[in-house]
């Protein structure tokens, strides 16, 4: 189907409603105009106030002209004026994506545009959608969103931009893509209900080591979420912050403002930085120094992030939580380490170790090959690391069985985290008694322990 054939008179009444505006902007005076582009970058941007301004306008347009009330809107716009709006200074169809027009849209994580065509990942399917967004809009809509980022060049072939609610845009256009094949990728988080309880309900987690979680975000250990992309590592992490008591202090770093903190905890006292590659570096002194109780770093990528979150771990902060890509818990440390060693300088043997004694935990997740949309827990890992035999270990304490479908868990519990529940002991016989109970209930029967080879130089050593 050809929309632009087939609302051919909507099409029209597009243009005229923006000769209109364009009339305005060529008869206004240099503060005007700057107003009226300051207006635009927010509705683009998704900011209630000057979107409804801009939709309050194209009605008052159409109003006049009663023949053009009756003129046919695309069924994936709500109505006239938000049609409009999108086609001229919105997002054109994937509007109704972006800003949960459907329950489908609603419940679908990411969208993309690949050339004319719309794609929405619907029932872990990504299916090809009726709207089509032509080369002139795809270049109009990529400027207008660009206009609120000044330092990207608009011929960089590379972007990455945030809506209002969240939603992140990446770029892909010039010579990184095929000449007509410019891609949009967006990503929304649809966990509105951040509880551990909702994420059981939904399969992610497994419902019997709820009560579990919460004692350990209580205990205040260092946690690791990791997993490939979109395995619902963030989702994860701020369902976890959920639980933290709201009296402590917390610095939530991030190279993009991904989670609004301010929002999902309003009463907690959490400073949010936005800090990237040298940036980091630049602040890392200043925010050891602070005061704060714990710290949130949210897609540590390179270097500059991992040593960071050492730094930070290292000087004794406790309840750290962190998200990066990774395959496996084993894999972490070494990641880190190589990368730091690398920029850094110094002993990678000596960095694995310290990583293995600053982290606690690793929760690993990921999503179903048979269901992109449903994300898993698939392992619970413990870090250690042995002075006297100068050794580091994996140990596994959940894990998902998915011939099964159930959850599988270990009772195995390192001294060292012994040592932390000494100064909570109520909360720490808690979570000794748990897992204890659960191990009875549905153990693991496979090797549960992993000695990786990249620090004792030889095979992986699996143990019970």
């Amino acid at each position: 189907m050809d929309q632009y054939i087939t609302f051919k008179k909507f099409y029209e009444l597009c243009r005229q409603v923006g000769d209109i505006f364009e009339k305005r902007w060529k008869e206004a005076d240099e503060n005007e105009k700057q107003q009226m582009l300051e207006q635009e970058k927010k509705a683009i941007m998704g900011y209630e106030k000057e979107t409804e301004a801009y939709k309050s306008g194209i009605r008052e347009v159409i109003e006049k002209e009663p023949a053009c009330m009756n003129t046919e809107c695309p069924p994936w716009y709500p109505n006239l004026a938000d049609g409009i709006f999108a086609e001229l200074y919105g997002l054109a169809g994937i509007a109704p994506w972006a800003y949960d027009e459907t329950e489908e849209y609603e419940n679908s994580s990411s969208a993309k545009i690949i050339g004319d065509r719309i794609y929405c990942l619907i029932g872990g399917i990504s299916q090809l959608q009726p709207q089509r967004i032509s080369r002139e809009r795809r270049q109009q809509l990529k400027r207008a969103l660009l206009m609120a980022y000044p330092k990207e060049r608009v011929e960089k072939g590379f972007h990455e931009i945030y809506l209002r609610n969240g939603i992140r845009i990446t770029i892909y256009s010039g010579d990184r893509t095929k000449d007509g094949q410019d891609i949009m990728v967006f990503r929304k988080y649809i966990v509105r209900e951040l509880t551990f309880e909702k994420l059981a309900a939904l399969g992610t987690v497994p419902p019997e080591g709820v009560e579990l979680f919460k004692v350990m975000v209580r205990l205040g250990f260092n946690v690791l979420f990791i997993g490939q992309v979109r395995a619902g590592k963030t989702v994860f992490m701020q369902t976890w912050q959920r639980y933290e008591c709201r009296n402590l202090e917390g610095l939530a770093i991030s190279t993009d403002p991904e989670t609004p903190w301010h929002e999902i905890m309003p009463d907690a006292p959490i400073m949010q930085i936005v800090a990237d590659g040298k940036e980091l570096d630049d602040v890392a002194k200043s925010m050891l120094r602070g005061d704060n109780d714990y710290i949130l770093l949210e897609e540590m990528r390179d270097a500059d992030a991992f040593k960071l979150a050492v730094d930070i771990t290292s000087a004794g902060t406790r309840r750290t939580k962190a998200t990066m890509h990774a395959g496996s818990a084993q894999d972490v440390p070494y990641k880190m380490a190589s990368a730091i060693t690398a920029r850094y300088g110094g002993s990678e043997k000596n960095m694995i170790a310290q990583i293995y004694r600053n982290f606690h935990y690793v929760f690993e997740l990921c999503q179903m090959p048979s269901n992109r949309a449903k994300k898993l827990l698939n392992t619970i890992s413990e870090y250690r690391y042995d002075p006297v035999l100068d050794r580091v270990s994996v140990h596994e304490i959940c894990r998902y069985d998915h011939e099964s479908g159930r959850w599988r868990w270990k009772y195995d519990i390192g001294e060292d985290k012994r040592e932390m529940g000494k100064l909570q002991p109520d909360e720490f016989k808690k979570m000794d008694k748990m897992l204890k109970t659960l191990e009875n209930r549905n153990p693991v029967m496979e090797n549960t322990v992993i000695y990786p080879r990249y620090y004792s130089g030889g095979k992986d050593k699996d143990v019970h």
